[in-house]
Order: C-alpha cells, then structure tokens, then sequence
C-alpha cells in the first residue's frame, strides 16, 4: 500500500531494528517444514508424498473461460482436470463442491466436463464473478460486441469516494473509466439476455481496473513507484478484454455446446453455516491461507467500483465473516477467546503455548493475539469441514489444497492440523501430497509447503 510519511520515526525504528534482530537470531533460519513435521506424522501414522504438480493460479491466464478475471489466490484449472482424471473410474459423473469457490475455478471446469457443480462464495465480488463465468455460456458473442460497440461513451458514472480513487489512477485514466462504468450502467436489463450481457460486461470491467490504476496485485496490492499507464488504456484494454470473453463464447458454443446448460451454481453465503440439500461425490477447495494477504482489501478497488460495498465499514464486515487472516480486527478476535464453544486439541493449544512464549521473549511481533488468530483459523475451518461432512455421499472425497505457516519461529502445520480434524469428524486419510515448496515470509530460509490432503467419508 501507498507508504505515508511515520509520525514517529523513532519508535519505527526500533520495531524494525527488533524485528531484524529476531530475524537474525531465529532459530529457524535454514530449517524446513519437513523436518518439525516428523513429530506431527509419527502421531498421525501417516507419509507425505513428493508429487510436484501445478496448482497455482497463474496458466490459468491463457485458459479459457478462467482467464475472463484475474485471481492471484486461486488454483490452476489443470490441477483440478487432473483431479478428475484420478479418480474418472470411480466416479463417472460426479456432481462437485467447492465451499470457498472464489472466482469458480473448480465449477467451470467442472462444467467443462458436463459435471454437476455447486459452490459457496462469501466474498459478493468473487461471487458474481464466479456465477457469471458459469452461466452466460449462452450469450451470442455477436450480440455482446454489438452492444459493446453501441454502449453511451458519454454518461460518466463517479468512481467510490471512499477508496480514493484520484489516489489510485491518472486523472484523465480515471475519467475514462468513470465514462465505461456509466456506459455499462445505462445498459437495460429487461431481458435476461440483456442482464447477461451487461455482467460481462461488468465483468471486463473489473478485470481492467487494477493494470488502468497506480497499483499492483504481487499477490497483495500496492502502489508501484514510476508506473505508466495511457490516458486511453481503460478503452483498448475493456474492449480487448470483451473481445477475448466473446471468443471464448465462440469455442464454447462450438465445443462445448452439450454443456452449456449443466447445473451449475454458486451461492453467496459463508461456509461455516450454510447447509447443501445436494450430495456430492467430490469436494475440491483451497481454503484462505493463514497469512498477511488481505483476501477482502486485496480486491477493495473492484467492489466499490462494482458497488458490492460502500464504505470500508461493508470491507470490515465481509473479511470479519471469513475465515479469519492474521490483519483481522482486533475486537472480533477478543470475542472469539472469550467464546465458551470453540474447537481445540492438543496441537493447537501446544502451538498457541509456544507462540505467546516466543512473543515474549521477542518483546515485539506485529500482532501479540497471534495465538487466538491461529486458533480461530483453526476452529473456523473446523466449522466449515464439519458441514461439508452431512453433504458427502458415501465414498465420496474432500481434497484441500493447504499451505503450512511459521509464526513466531513456531511451526503450524496446517495441512497435518487439517488432517487431525478430518480424522476427528470420521473421514479416513487417502494421502497428503507436497506440491510444491514455499519459502516463510518471516524467514527466507525456511522451506515450507504447499500439500494436497485427500480425506475419505466411508
């Protein structure tokens, strides 16, 4: 974010020169996650398997259909058709959950395949993005750039106040795009044809507005010293972007036309308490990261453009609804320790020990509720899983792509703690796979992981 001149420059000093000083004499500096797991698995009884995959995000810029918004937290589409791959014997066709379905990776390709697809998104951005990429498969790419080429140039619509937005673009840059977003909003919905259209276009939109603004999202946004962006850059690239969705349209309705009608949803609702009446034979997700990412404030721009909030109040509430990160509020975390029901076991509780232990002897670290945060990410995701569980069929597969996290020079497992409450709400553990190594942002020379756990409902 932009960096504002300290008001007391002393006192940042000395938690920057503690925090180097911790950093130095940690004494996790060259360790790995490989290692402090071992206690952990001779608990569980159970191996990791080395098996590199591509599970990151990033091909999915050139697939199609995932690459209409960008996403820097999700999954790649190639990881989830491989999924399908491994287990096509044992499930013919079957129908597909994801609960944290973030811009619908797993449902489009789901979808791709003529597979039965449901998901829950809490974050309303996200949402809409990932109900529009799954059913406007139907639009006439020709009736969509017919309208592009037809929308009022003229009828300017203000950008959000509340994000400071002549901060976060050029002058003239903002004014070209406060001219697309009234374009779009003169647009009629009478048909749902015309809605259709008029969310793809939206959709372009907002897949534009950070590379048109003064930031960068590398995964967390920021500002950029020196970047340049041309007065006519929201033009050329909104109508590269809508060209690239009709293209798309094309190969669908060619390619894929027998499956442009199969059932595919996502709701806006949160995890942790809402019920599925549907029963799936697959659950595919990745859970938010216990990590310094934002997953709200990371896409501020295009919800108050989108108008799905209105104030950094609406921020505050959707990320203290999710499963919580370790910038959270620190009134919500008060409220959860002092919270009677909460899910626990004994690696939690050691971890919290040795977190608050290691924060005092450190004398200083960003957050002193660090061991709360941790346990309610924990116990959040405890309250996700356990309501996955009643929608699983028998035989039926959860598969979490986790990253683990070092906190305070202590190291949480997460996709082993993921494990552990798995085997505590009856499934069986199929396999934990390493996909790929990961570096601590605390200490650069600790190695962690990114793991896929396959849990089984018997």
């Amino acid at each position: 974010m932009l960096k504002m001149k300290s008001l007391f420059p002393e006192v940042d000093q000395i938690e920057l020169d503690a925090r180097k000083r911790n950093i130095l004499n940690s004494p996790k500096k060259g360790g790995s996650s490989t290692a402090d797991s071992i206690p952990y698995l001779e608990e569980l009884g159970v191996e990791i398997m080395e098996n590199v995959q591509p599970i990151q995000f990033t091909p999915n810029v050139n697939e199609h259909i995932h690459r209409w918004a960008p996403y820097v937290q999700g999954f790649s589409a190639l990881f989830v058709q491989s999924i399908f791959h491994q287990y096509r014997r044992t499930y013919e066709q079957p129908t597909v959950l994801d609960p944290f379905a973030g811009c619908g990776t797993v449902l489009v390709q789901a979808k791709l395949n003529g597979f039965k697809s449901v998901g829950t998104e809490l974050n309303p951005l996200l949402h809409f993005i990932a109900d529009t990429k799954l059913n406007c498969w139907d639009v006439s790419p020709n009736y969509l750039l017919k309208t592009l080429n037809e929308m009022p140039r003229n009828r300017a619509r203000p950008a959000p106040l509340f994000l400071k937005s002549a901060l976060q673009f050029r002058a003239q840059v903002l004014r070209n795009l406060e001219l697309i977003n009234g374009g779009i909003a003169a647009l009629e919905t009478g048909t749902e044809k015309q809605k259709k259209v008029k969310d793809l276009l939206r959709l372009a939109f907002s897949a534009i507005l950070t590379d048109c603004s003064n930031l960068k999202r590398t995964p967390c946004l920021g500002y950029v010293k020196n970047k340049v962006v041309d007065d006519a850059a929201p033009f050329v690239l909104f109508d590269q972007k809508v060209r690239q969705i009709a293209d798309d349209l094309r190969l669908i309705q060619s390619q894929y036309k027998d499956y442009i009608h199969t059932e595919s949803q996502v709701i806006c609702a949160n995890a942790m308490t809402f019920r599925h009446k549907t029963k799936f034979d697959l659950a595919i997700t990745s859970p938010p990261y216990m990590n310094g990412l934002d997953y709200v404030m990371n896409y501020k721009i295009e919800m108050g453009w989108l108008e799905f909030v209105r104030s950094q109040r609406d921020l505050k509430k959707i990320k203290d609804d999710m499963v919580v990160c370790d910038n959270v509020s620190k009134g919500l975390i008060r409220k959860f320790y002092n919270r009677p029901s909460t899910y626990t076991n004994n690696w939690i509780e050691d971890i919290k020990a040795n977190i608050k232990r290691n924060i005092r002897r450190r004398g200083a670290y960003r957050r002193g509720d660090m061991p709360y945060i941790v346990h309610k990410y924990f116990d959040d995701l405890y309250n996700v899983m356990r309501n996955v569980v009643p929608s699983l069929k028998s035989g039926a597969r959860f598969i979490l792509v986790v990253g683990d996290s070092l906190i305070a020079d202590v190291y949480v497992p997460t996709d082993l703690l993921i494990v552990k409450i798995g085997l505590d709400l009856g499934f069986e553990v199929e396999k934990i796979e390493k996909a790929r190594e990961r570096r601590s942002g605390q200490i650069r020379s600790y190695k962690l992981r990114e793991s896929i756990v396959t849990l089984l409902k018997r």
